[in-house]
């Protein structure tokens, strides 16, 4: 559910027409709704009740310091996946000690960053990066307490890129080497086990691939406690889809039926690592039709929002709901494109919307995640302002870089 709708044949945001956001920051400009992002986090967290749990939400879905804030207010914790996440949940206000470090390539400075801040845990994805994380902790006098992220040859089915739980991906360490990874660590200096967990990837439609990998570091979990290895946490990752077109994702709560059925006779505190699925249809990106265009019979509505605005439909072929602010009747089939020079640069291919006309608006849906968070200044475009709207009142929570922003480090 999100709270975009139409008043008076206007779309709107809350309490906010979205003509008078594009009318006082312009457009593109990324737009997110706080009502949203706050019925997604209670919902999911009412969803596991009683049972133990950690929300730790994904910040690589929209990294915004005030969504950050918010989340700060309303109990959440985080999966930071680099130095700079962590930078921002702790300018953000999080206690450390919420948040987790995730990563495959976690370097140096970002496990000493970590440690001296006093995470969590760090998650662990192979045997050499573990010796380090030793190796830093004895040297800073530190006890780093670990989650190792076990790969468990599972398919999620999802697309290709965003998938992180096959036995061909780069993440996390193979079940059959588990076993043995997790002993060496018992007899290294500076470590403290505290738990294992997976993550299969991202935008997942369907329970049964959740099912059939938490069942797995379930079972190798209890095997560890038998060997004497005392377990806090099982870490169930993220990774529930939402709907962008026809997709039809389970609920949170019946997610956290399946996830409870397979793991809650452990009696560990589960981590949940939500992103997308908390803040995917809390955003749109608000665009205005800069003109129209026709080679034959092909037509082009082209909008001053690109690629590098958002690049999911070139980067995923990704599809988006593209809704009229103010509609207009009739419908026609076209690209809907952007100013980027690459062919890739579109937001929808031969797609029948309402007509558009020179001057329109139009919202492209369920672009809170992985919208903002992978734009780019390509072509020397400043990248979009971003907008939180609460009730009937909108404030800037990024303004539009400017050229000058652009040239910036370069002087």
């Amino acid at each position: 559910m999100d709270y975009f709708e139409y008043h008076d044949d206007v779309l709107a945001c809350e309490g906010v027409g979205l003509e008078a956001i594009a009318e006082s920051v312009g457009t593109p400009v990324y737009v997110y709704s706080q009502a949203t992002l706050r019925r997604h986090v209670n919902v999911l967290d009412a969803a596991f009740g009683k049972t133990p749990h950690r929300l730790c939400y994904a910040v690589k879905a929209n990294s915004n310091l005030t969504l950050l804030r918010r989340f700060v207010e309303w109990g959440t914790g985080f999966e930071v996946v680099s130095g700079g996440e962590l930078f921002r949940v702790l300018e953000a206000g999080a206690s450390p000690y919420s948040v987790i470090l995730s990563g495959v390539g976690k370097t140096r400075d970002e496990i000493r960053h970590a440690l001296d801040a006093g995470v969590l845990f760090l998650s662990v994805e192979s045997q050499p990066e573990l010796e380090l994380i030793s190796e830093i902790a004895v040297a800073t006098g530190c006890s780093a307490r670990v989650v190792f992220r076990i790969n468990p040859d599972v398919d999620p089915r999802t697309h290709p890129y965003i998938s992180t739980g096959l036995k061909r991906n780069k993440f996390g360490i193979s079940l059959s080497d588990a076993s043995s990874v997790i002993h060496a660590g018992t007899s290294l200096p500076g470590v403290t086990i505290v738990g294992i967990g997976c993550h299969i990837g991202s935008q997942i439609t369907e329970l049964d691939p959740f099912e059939e990998a938490i069942a797995g570091i379930v079972d190798l979990a209890r095997d560890l406690v038998r060997q004497g290895i005392a377990l806090e946490y099982l870490d169930v990752g993220g990774g529930l889809g939402i709907s962008y077109d026809a997709e039809e994702p389970p609920s949170l709560e019946a997610y956290a039926r399946t996830v409870r059925s397979v793991s809650e006779d452990l009696g560990l505190t589960l981590i949940l690592e939500p992103g997308r699925v908390i803040a995917g249809n809390a955003g749109i990106l608000l665009c205005r039709v800069i003109r129209k265009k026709t080679h034959g019979d092909k037509r082009f509505v082209i909008v001053d929002a690109g690629m590098n605005d958002l690049i999911r439909p070139a980067l995923y072929d990704s599809f988006h709901r593209l809704m009229p602010v103010r509609p207009r009747e009739g419908k026609e089939i076209v690209d809907v494109v952007g100013p980027i020079c690459e062919s890739a640069d579109f937001i929808a291919q031969d797609r029948e919307v309402n007509c558009l006309e020179s001057g329109d608006l139009v919202a492209v849906m369920s672009a809170g995640a992985y919208g903002f968070s992978l734009a780019s200044n390509y072509n020397s475009r400043p990248r979009p302002a971003e907008v939180l709207v609460d009730g009937d009142s909108f404030s800037v929570v990024r303004r539009r870089e400017t050229y000058e922003d652009l040239i910036r480090l370069e002087r």
